[in-house]
């Protein structure tokens, strides 16, 4: 296993290994491999602006997308159903100047993105399973632009690079009873003939119903009740190549990647992503809130699930990062989610079956009831269980864009790190500072992450969830990233309600280059933070 270097108090300010002086070796926690230049990344705390008054857990930043040409950032903000515009030309002082007000629209914001002078908003319909929009808004005065109709619950949009199209992904959950479940599909709105009428076609799964059983078959997940694929896919995210001409959309939900090629505006693939398997040395996880700081392999699998991911490219190849939080389905009529102390394990596969289900082993850990099953079942009927499967990796990967195929994982090291720095309290949720809740139920929920370059060096940023904080990883050579720095404000003394608890639940994560930084010359980070309504500037530097 990976040693870590042990690191001390919670700090604001911090940087890789060899930009630290002998002073500062308590404030990180530091790789044992890459080599130096990995380790060169200094990141230091820019402003921070927290939404007045403070509201906890109402998700009152969550996307965040930065404009350069006026330098503002675009804020979601749930709580007020607006998107709010930060002004963030000093940014050790930004300024909110501006809302758009999304509640005339639809029911809330869900995404937001700007290019050439635009920002688009996604709106939910106020019935969330109907069709939503891509409203247009100028990024001057915010007045609007124009609107496009798309899919239903359109979570999250992106331009296209040269700023022509928007691409949606409409989730398309269902109703809690299940009795409505839409489809899932990708909107391409093209804008070439102006915003008031755009062009839009919305790419649907219709295609795959007849293949369902062969792609259960290869491992993508299709499980709701009575849905068809093209109902059951429900895309989260998407990331668009360089040239614009390819994009790629996570199934959370299905634990797959759809590929989409732009040119034929077509969906031409889904791909599997595979199980990792916890029982290997160096990919184990913490299973227990019952005892502290323990990770450990486990006779588990890990559905990788990624809600972000970001492409780029590298000496000519597509890749993908992938953020692999973990998401189960539960609604009223139906919930996938039970615990293993819950289940009925077949005595073959789990000879220690009664050890394995204390709670202080694998008794509280939440896999899915969908997979496993080797359908035989107990006398009182309980279907019996040889695998077990649980939510995210707890990770982040590199991919084959369009292949789907693994690069390159991290592993346990987010939980290695953070209960490094933090021992027994570490795996907190995001609202509570009680230590090692979320153990049991995905861990430390890795949800955010970008990709940029900085001189000559290419870099991942990963934002987690419950625990806090990001993690960044020099990803210049693909097949063997480095491990450089983990950046965590949160204060685990101070009451999360008071609001002086520091940055709690990041939820997006944007790079600024340094060519379109507020300060010219340096690249930067931004965050919003949906628990503490808060969006945090990072500096970015190399020694």
């Amino acid at each position: 296993m990976r040693e870590w270097f042990l690191a001390g108090a919670l700090v604001l300010a911090v940087c890789g290994l060899a930009a630290c002086s002998d002073d500062d070796d308590d404030n990180d926690v530091a790789p044992d491999d890459g080599d130096a230049a990995a380790a060169e990344l200094s990141v230091t705390p820019a402003g921070r602006y927290q939404v007045d008054p403070f509201v906890f857990d109402e998700g009152a930043a969550e996307i965040v997308s930065y404009d350069a040409e006026q330098r503002r950032l675009y804020v979601v903000n749930s709580n007020a159903r607006t998107v709010d515009v930060l002004d963030v030309s000093d940014p050790d002082n930004p300024m909110k100047i501006a809302a758009i007000d999304a509640s005339a629209e639809g029911d809330s914001a869900n995404s937001v993105a700007v290019a050439e002078g635009v920002v688009a908003v996604a709106i939910e319909a106020d019935d969330a399973q109907a069709n939503g929009k891509a409203v247009f808004y100028s990024s001057t005065d915010y007045s609007k632009l124009g609107e496009a109709e798309v899919g239903a619950l359109p979570d999250m949009l992106t331009f296209t690079p040269d700023g022509s199209r928007v691409l949606v992904a409409n989730e398309g959950e269902p109703s809690d009873d299940y009795d409505n479940d839409p489809e899932g599909s990708i909107s391409v709105i093209d804008l070439g003939g102006g915003y008031q009428m755009p062009s839009v076609t919305t790419l649907d799964f219709r295609g795959f119903n007849d293949d369902a059983e062969a792609l259960r078959a290869a491992g993508v997940r299709i499980f709701g009740p009575g849905a068809t694929p093209a109902q059951d896919f429900e895309p989260e995210y998407i990331a668009v190549s360089a040239d614009g001409t390819r994009a790629w959309a996570s199934l959370q939900e299905n634990n797959a990647i759809a590929v989409i090629d732009l040119q034929a505006l077509a969906i031409t693939d889904v791909r599997p992503l595979g199980f990792k398997d916890h029982s290997v040395e160096g990919q184990g996880i913490d299973p227990s809130n019952s005892d502290g700081f323990d990770v450990r392999t486990v006779p588990v699998l890990g559905m990788y699930q990624p809600d972000t991911i970001a492409a780029f490219e590298q000496d000519g190849e597509r890749y993908l990062l992938t953020a692999n939080e973990g998401d189960a389905r539960d609604y009223d009529a139906f919930s996938e989610e039970v615990d293993v102390k819950d289940l009925a394990l077949d005595p073959d596969a789990f000879p220690d079956a009664e050890a394995l289900q204390a709670d202080e082993a694998l008794g509280d850990l939440k896999v899915t009831s969908t997979l496993g099953a080797t359908g035989v079942e107990t006398a009182e009927g309980e279907p019996v269980y040889d695998t077990l499967y649980a939510y995210g990796a707890r990770s982040f990967s590199i991919r084959r864009a369009d292949s789907a195929e693994l690069v390159y994982d991290s592993g346990d090291d987010f939980e290695r790190i953070t209960g490094e720095r933090y021992g027994d309290a570490y795996n907190n949720d995001n609202t509570e500072n009680d230590g090692d809740s979320r153990s049991d139920n995905k861990g430390p929920e890795p949800e955010a992450i970008a990709y940029g370059e900085i001189d000559d060096r290419a870099y991942a940023f990963i934002g987690l969830e419950r625990m806090g904080g990001f993690l960044v990883y020099d990803i210049s050579d693909v097949t063997a990233p480095a491990f450089v720095t983990y950046v965590n404000n949160r204060d685990l003394d101070a009451d999360p309600e008071s609001g002086t608890a520091g940055d709690l639940g990041p939820e997006s994560i944007v790079f600024i280059a340094a060519a379109d930084s507020p300060e010219p010359g340096t690249p930067m980070l931004a965050v919003g933070n949906e628990i503490s309504g808060s969006t945090t500037l990072y500096r970015l530097g190399r020694e």
